[in-house]
């Protein structure tokens, strides 16, 4: 996969490293598209990757002194869902992030790394462009400053060169007089990239609009605004007919393309109907209400883990897995999910879709669930992890569990582990979940046995366990 593997700790490093690379040279931060890329052969060759999500001075979002908010290059989506900070000033953002994926892959993909992608379907590229952000982005050469709308060159095409690290997102807070809604169309509700998506920014006077920006993702090479919605919106009433009409402006101008996702007539349809959707949240001022004050993340009692003295040389592994301390020694050219089941010996996650959309070998990494298929395997070094083996304490098996195996929950099994190991996980952030919290902890996980029926019950009556903890 691999010929060497880094792990620094400073910015500086970083920087070194991609001063001293070649073309042949990635950096990995959630890893959660170059994971699956590695694995498929695109990067066949590829000498060395730089694991930056040790940089703990990437791991900011703050508003400094002149208002401008930076989000940082090892923020996550649900480092994001977290934030009240982005919520009060970028509530599209927001919207957007609780649509990515499921709470498993959320915490470990980063938005930095949704931009960087430079796939048009991504999901936090159409309000961070509508909010005009930019860039910023370092290396031996100095630091640049780039805005969003000028990043792109073309279909996965971006002005980054390869010595380049983006260090962080900036922009200006919306205003009081601003609203934002973020709209989503896909083939299922989590777990699944954008047919195509849009987000539409207003500046009112009253009912009046002063301006507008309205971005539309999938249905162009890159990220698109349409120019035409846009200057008809200035100027107009926020009401029903303008939403209608601005939303067939936007979809004249879109440039789509047939895919396995949708037809080019599709795309062109729908994204009329997500504009006016869009709009009429608006009008009705309710697009912050999709998305709960609360989210799932499954990540109670995360924690950060450093390095000591910040050195690994990469032949050498201590980890700590279901409470024992452990050491290895040898070549890790792989995923977490495969250390542990062949190095460790943990067969309890299970390898199903190898892309992060089954769920099945979640694990906990530093606290935190995540889809172990697409962790490299380095980054168990001086970390703890917890699988499903390490959830009874004392003989006793945890609530779910016993649920589970209670209301039949359990059919052929394979699924079972990765179901059980977010809903406990849910259980330690949530100890009294509304129904709605239940699936949105276990979005990230698919059976293909029961109508999850069963599994939902299971875990109610775990819950009633004490309050949901033991």
């Amino acid at each position: 996969m691999w010929k060497n593997y880094h792990m620094p700790e400073s910015v500086e490093q970083v920087i070194d490293l991609l001063h001293q690379a070649d073309s042949q040279t990635k950096i990995i931060a959630g890893g959660t598209d170059l994971m699956v890329e590695i694995r498929d052969g695109k990067w066949d060759g590829l000498e060395d990757v730089i694991d930056i999500s040790r940089v703990r001075e990437l791991d900011g979002i703050y508003q400094d002194e002149d208002d401008l908010v930076h989000i940082q290059a090892n923020v996550t989506h649900n480092d994001i869902l977290r934030s009240d900070l982005i919520r009060q000033t970028a509530s599209p953002l927001y919207q957007a992030c609780y649509r990515v994926s499921s709470p498993q892959l959320r915490n470990r993909a980063t938005v930095v790394g949704n931009l960087v992608t430079a796939s048009p379907a991504n999901d936090t590229i159409p309000p961070l462009m509508a909010m005009d952000a930019s860039l910023i982005l370092v290396s031996a050469r100095g630091k640049r400053q780039i805005r969003l709308n000028e990043f792109y060159t073309g279909l996965r095409k971006t002005i980054k060169m390869p010595d380049e690290l983006v260090h962080e997102i900036v922009f200006k807070p919306l205003k009081t007089s601003q609203r934002g809604s973020f709209i989503k169309q896909a083939l299922r509700k989590t777990q699944a990239i954008a047919t195509l998506n849009c987000c539409v920014i207003v500046d009112l006077q009253g009912d009046l609009i002063v301006d507008a920006a309205v971005t539309m993702g999938s249905v162009a090479p890159t990220v698109i605004h349409s120019p035409a919605a846009e200057e008809f919106l200035k100027g107009m009433m926020l009401n029903a007919e303008t939403a209608r009409r601005a939303s067939e402006l936007a979809a004249l101008d879109t440039r789509p393309i047939t895919d396995v996702r949708g037809g080019a007539d599709y795309r062109q349809y729908m994204m009329q109907v997500i504009a006016e959707d869009a709009l009429m949240e608006l009008v009705e001022n309710r697009q912050d209400t999709k998305v709960p004050l609360n989210p799932v993340t499954l990540s109670e009692g995360a924690k950060w883990q450093a390095i000591p003295n910040g050195e690994w040389d990469q032949a050498h592994i201590e980890t700590t897995i279901n409470g024992q301390p452990l050491q290895f020694s040898g070549d890790f050219n792989g995923t977490l999910l495969n250390f542990v089941r062949e190095r460790v010996g943990y067969s309890g996650p299970k390898p199903g879709c190898e892309e992060g959309e089954c769920g099945a070998c979640t694990m906990y990494l530093d606290g935190k669930a995540v889809v172990s298929c697409l962790v490299p395997a380095p980054r168990a070094h001086m970390a703890t992890i917890t699988t499903i083996e390490g959830l009874a304490e004392d003989g006793q098996l945890h609530p779910v569990q016993t649920e589970f195996i209670n209301h039949g929950a359990v059919q052929c099994g394979y699924c079972t582990p990765g179901f059980v190991m977010a809903a406990a996980k849910m259980m330690e952030e949530k100890p009294h979940p509304t129904e709605d919290e239940i699936k949105d902890a276990i979005s990230g996980n698919l059976c293909r046995c029961t109508g999850y029926y069963k599994i939902i019950q299971a875990i109610e009556a775990a819950c009633q366990y004490d309050g949901g903890a033991r």
